[in-house]
């Protein structure tokens, strides 16, 4: 709103005590140049936070690669895997923390591009985030006493995954109503 307070002052001029005139239409061309520049701000915008959101996954990741090779080459030493030392093998350890790069590579694979066969990719992260927590919840409850501080492990992928497609949404659902704002662009005569 700021924008087109902006627009109408400059365009029209405010009034003495600024307060501005509504009851004029805005021309054709004034229209165009204003739903552009909502294209604009929408694509910049978009661009910023698929870039936030896949920043927060990547790090993520990075740090799930790092739990990897860290279980591979000085098993059960990280904390949060020594707690099932007892209830599963090395490899399986691995192999969830893979599960969940690839969850964290699907969700950043969908928000790199913004078209609407891009979604499918947020749904495989999520499908593959809900695979990873079954494993490592069915795990947790194996254990004597259940770990509250390791919650992050099964959830944090699919987690990940369902806000991405949550911001995935609301920046569609935002750019179909700048669409809708173009389509109602009306045609001005001025006498």
């Amino acid at each position: 709103m700021e924008l087109t307070a902006k627009w109408r002052k400059k365009h029209r001029g405010g009034g003495e005590d600024g307060i501005e005139d509504d009851s004029h239409p805005i021309d054709s061309q004034d229209q165009e140049e204003m739903v552009r520049s909502f294209e604009r701000e929408h694509a910049r915008q978009s661009r910023l936070w698929r870039r936030v959101f896949a920043g927060f996954l990547l790090g993520y990741t990075a740090f799930m690669v790092y739990s990897i090779f860290q279980q591979a080459w000085y098993p059960w030493e990280l904390r949060f895997h020594a707690y099932f030392v007892e209830e599963m093998q090395s490899w399986m350890t691995i192999s969830a923390d893979w599960v969940a790069v690839l969850a964290c590579s699907f969700a950043v694979r969908g928000l790199a591009s913004s078209s609407k066969s891009s979604q499918q990719w947020l749904w495989y992260s999520c499908y593959v985030g809900l695979l990873h927590a079954v494993f490592w919840l069915i795990y947790m409850f194996r254990l004597p006493k259940f770990r509250w501080d390791v919650l992050w492990l099964p959830l944090g992928p699919l987690s990940g995954a369902g806000i991405c497609l949550y911001v995935d949404h609301l920046l569609h659902e935002s750019l179909e109503d700048v669409k809708q704002l173009r389509s109602h662009m009306y045609n001005f005569k001025a006498l």
